[in-house]
């Protein structure tokens, strides 16, 4: 049975779930992870969901507010042992849902372009790539998403 749970940055599940993606991007990331991780401190998120399956947390996902019209996604992390059964597209659209009824009006979010199924992913739940904003405007490692939400 999966389980969709809205929470906060301070859930022990997300804190365990983030620990496992950290240590997964310290590998990928490689020497560019240093960089990253600056941008990915939990403490501020008000918006996680929560994914359980028979009662085990298995996948996590964020956002915290980008500007008046925007929110960006963050943290978005599926246990590999539970990859590839739409779990990561669950979380994700439940963001996306919770960012409407709070009356964002799009999503944003940045990945690595080494993270080819992260690439993927955002573009199969049909995100656009964009110019790369903020801190990553000058990052070659970065490719940047948005998303319009409908109503």
């Amino acid at each position: 049975m999966i389980r969709l749970v809205r929470t906060h940055s301070a859930h022990v599940d997300f804190i365990n779930l983030v620990k496992k993606l950290d240590s997964y991007l310290a590998i990928v990331d490689g020497d560019d992870h240093e960089f990253y991780n600056q941008y990915n401190n939990i403490d501020t998120l008000k918006h996680v969901v929560l994914i359980y399956f028979n009662e085990t947390p298995v996948g996590c996902g964020a956002f915290k507010a980008f500007d008046k019209h925007a929110v960006e996604i963050k943290r978005m992390y599926t246990d590999s042992k539970h990859r590839g059964k739409g779990i990561a597209s669950k979380i994700l659209g439940e963001l996306e849902i919770w960012a409407k009824e709070l009356n964002y009006k799009s999503t944003i979010l940045e990945t690595g372009k080494d993270q080819v199924d992260a690439v993927q992913f955002y573009k199969k739940n049909r995100y656009q790539i964009i110019p790369n904003y903020g801190p990553y405007k000058n990052v070659k490692n970065s490719v940047c998403f948005k998303k319009r939400l409908k109503k």
